[in-house]
C-alpha cells in the first residue's frame, strides 16, 4: 500500500535526525512530564480523568495530521480529543524543532506532543500528564529522562479478560488484535527498567498510587518486581490464548 502521507519523504527525512529547538531544551528542565502507557482495557483513561479531578495535573493533546473521525456515533472534536493540523503546519514545526517527539503511524499519519501543550500544563504550574504508546516513550525518555513512566496492570489475566470483553460487542478478530497488541506493549515491559507499575485493581487505590509515585518520588523495589512479574504473567497468559 502507498503512503498516504503527501509528504510522507519529508516528514520521514526530518524524523531520522529530529533535533529539539533550544527552547523545548529549556522548557523541559521546568516541567513535570507523566507519561501513562498500558495494555488496551487497563483503566489508564479512567485513572487520567482521575487525576484531573485533583486539580494537580493537566492533560496533554498530541498533535495529528489525520482526519478527525467518530468514536461511537461521535465525531471528534479539535482540541478535545487531537489538535487536527495540516501536513504541512507539523512538518514546519518539525523542522524547526518544536515537538517532544512524533512518529509517522502506519504510513497514514504524523502524530506527536508539541512543546506548546507542555508550556501550558508549566504555565498553569501544573504536572502534564498524557497516555502514551509504547514506541514514543525511549525517545521522550532520551530528551528528557526524569519523565515518570507509569504502567498501568490489570490485577490478573481474568479481571483482564473481564473488563475488555465488557467493551461491548467485539468480533473475535477485533480482540483477537487488542490482544496482539497488548502482546507487544507487554513485551516492552520486560526489557525497559524505566517503567514504574501501578495495579488497578482498585480505581482509588490505583490514583493513590500514582500520586504517591509522581509526587512524593515513592516508589519501592518490591513493588517494581511484584510488576514486572505480573508483566511477564499477562504475557504469557496472552500468548498462550494466541499461539496455542
Amino acid at each position: 500500500m502507498k503512503p498516504q502521507l503527501k509528504y510522507f519523504d519529508q516528514f520521514q527525512a526530518v524524523l531520522k535526525d529530529y533535533q529539539i529547538s533550544d527552547q523545548g531544551k529549556e522548557l523541559l528542565k521546568k516541567t513535570k512530564l507523566v507519561l501513562l502507557a498500558s495494555p488496551t482495557s487497563s483503566g489508564r483513561n479512567t485513572i487520567a480523568q482521575e487525576l484531573l479531578k485533583t486539580e494537580k495535573y493537566e492533560y496533554i493533546l498530541s498533535d495529528t495530521t489525520r482526519p478527525r473521525r467518530k468514536n461511537n456515533g461521535v465525531m471528534e472534536q479539535d482540541g478535545v480529543e487531537y489538535r487536527f493540523r495540516s501536513e504541512e503546519e507539523v512538518l514546519d514545526d518539525l523542522k524547526n524543532g518544536l515537538f517532544l517527539e512524533a512518529d509517522i503511524i502506519h504510513a497514514q499519519q504524523v502524530s506527536g506532543i508539541t512543546f506548546r501543550e507542555l508550556e501550558k500544563a508549566t504555565n498553569h504550574d501544573k504536572i502534564a500528564i498524557d497516555e502514551v504508546y509504547y514506541v514514543g516513550v525511549d525517545k521522550i525518555k532520551k530528551v528528557k529522562p526524569d519523565t515518570f513512566v507509569l504502567y498501568i496492570l490489570p490485577p490478573s489475566y481474568e479481571a483482564w479478560m473481564e473488563r475488555l470483553l465488557k467493551r461491548g460487542d467485539m468480533s473475535p478478530d477485533e480482540v483477537k488484535n487488542r490482544l496482539v497488541s497488548a502482546e507487544l506493549e507487554l513485551e516492552s515491559t520486560q526489557n525497559r527498567e524505566y517503567y514504574q507499575y501501578v495495579v488497578n485493581d482498585d480505581l482509588e487505590t490505583a490514583v493513590k498510587t500514582v500520586r504517591r509515585i509522581v509526587e512524593k518520588g515513592e516508589y519501592a523495589d518490591e513493588e517494581h518486581v511484584a510488576g514486572k512479574e505480573l508483566a511477564w504473567k499477562l504475557l504469557s497468559r496472552v500468548k498462550q490464548q494466541l499461539y496455542s
